[in-house]
């Protein structure tokens, strides 16, 4: 049965830290992959994640950036991906896969947020291309491993960024009308949610579960395309340009923001269930389309429907399916 996208009371909230979510388990013997997991909250992703034991790969496209990153942290294991380069991504796998280990942890961390209009050699939008069909594509590519673990995780970091467009299955790619980067936003957003929904339904009885997660409004080098009077007027940053740090209206610290993916990466709470897209240490509520609120899923991020039409596109799109 789907899970019900309703909060279940874990216990947690806005406030909670990922070292708090973490407590008690041991990932002693598990493998994990962060990608984007030398920067902002998916360093902390990575880094609490090694801390309960588990091995954690952090691909990354900037490689001397990176290395720079983790060099404090050398648990942490550097590896090489362009998730806007299919030919990167199919060499990271075929390393990965090469070396037989099964993969207990995907968190699809990395992404890029209102950059103007760029295009990859294949000619696709940017956000689309990098935010979902690139986890996309290595997701599909590390399946045996996923699969091999019986019982993995598969997390996709969407946003409540959602709530600004559902995909857009008729001009996905901004062809045939005026680019909006935050719109473009929005739809790779609510592709990373419906994602989710797809791949719980394919790999539920395989043994590998799927989440989207909202991490809340957190500084990184996300916002490098936003300029500061945005980020002011977004109330994102003071007038020094110090991050407001309000987890109750979704201002929260990198430590706070990774703690949902680390909840549905490991939580033995999420046992048995799947498909959803989280906030705040729990499941989310569902909101209909009109709702005023900046809580919640909006129902176009989480219909099987679209999930499955979504799924077929992307296959399309990659010339990649789950084998």
């Amino acid at each position: 049965m789907p899970t019900i996208q309703a909060p279940i009371g874990s216990g947690f909230d806005a406030h909670t830290t990922a070292v708090e979510v973490i407590q008690g388990c041991d990932l002693t013997g598990k493998t994990a992959i962060v990608t984007g997991g030398y920067s902002g909250i998916g360093l902390i992703t990575a880094r609490t994640l090694a801390g309960a034991g588990a091995r954690v790969i952090v691909p990354a496209r900037h490689q001397e950036k990176a290395r720079e990153a983790l060099n404090p942290y050398p648990e942490l294991e550097l590896e090489s991906l362009d998730l806007i380069d299919p030919v990167s991504i199919d060499a990271f796998a075929d390393r990965f896969l090469a070396t037989g280990q099964s993969l207990h942890i995907l968190v699809n961390n990395a992404g890029i947020m209102a950059p103007p209009l760029i295009r990859d050699s294949r000619g696709y939008e940017s956000q689309f291309a990098t935010n979902h069909l690139g986890h996309f594509q290595l997701t599909a590519r590390l399946w045996p491993a996923l699969r091999r673990a019986d019982g993995a995780r598969v997390v996709s970091l969407s946003s409540r960024g959602h709530m600004r467009s559902p995909v857009d299955f008729d001009d996905w790619n901004f062809e045939h009308r005026s680019y909006d980067r935050w719109i473009a936003y929005g739809q790779s957003k609510s592709a990373n949610a419906l994602f989710a929904v797809a791949l719980d339904e394919i790999g539920a009885d395989k043994g590998v579960r799927a989440f989207s997660v909202h991490p809340g409004g957190i500084i990184t080098d996300l916002v490098r395309y936003m300029a500061p009077e945005e980020l002011r007027a977004a109330g994102a940053i003071d007038e020094h340009g110090t991050p407001i740090i309000d987890p109750d209206n979704n201002m929260k610290t990198p430590e706070q923001g990774a703690a949902t993916s680390i909840w549905c990466a490991t939580s033995p709470q999420l046992d048995g269930k799947g498909g959803v897209y989280c906030e705040n240490v729990d499941i989310a509520v569902a909101e209909p389309a009109d709702s005023k609120s900046l809580l919640g899923v909006r129902p176009w991020a989480t219909d099987p429907v679209l999930a499955q039409r979504l799924w077929t596109l992307s296959e399309r799109l990659t010339s990649k399916t789950l084998t």
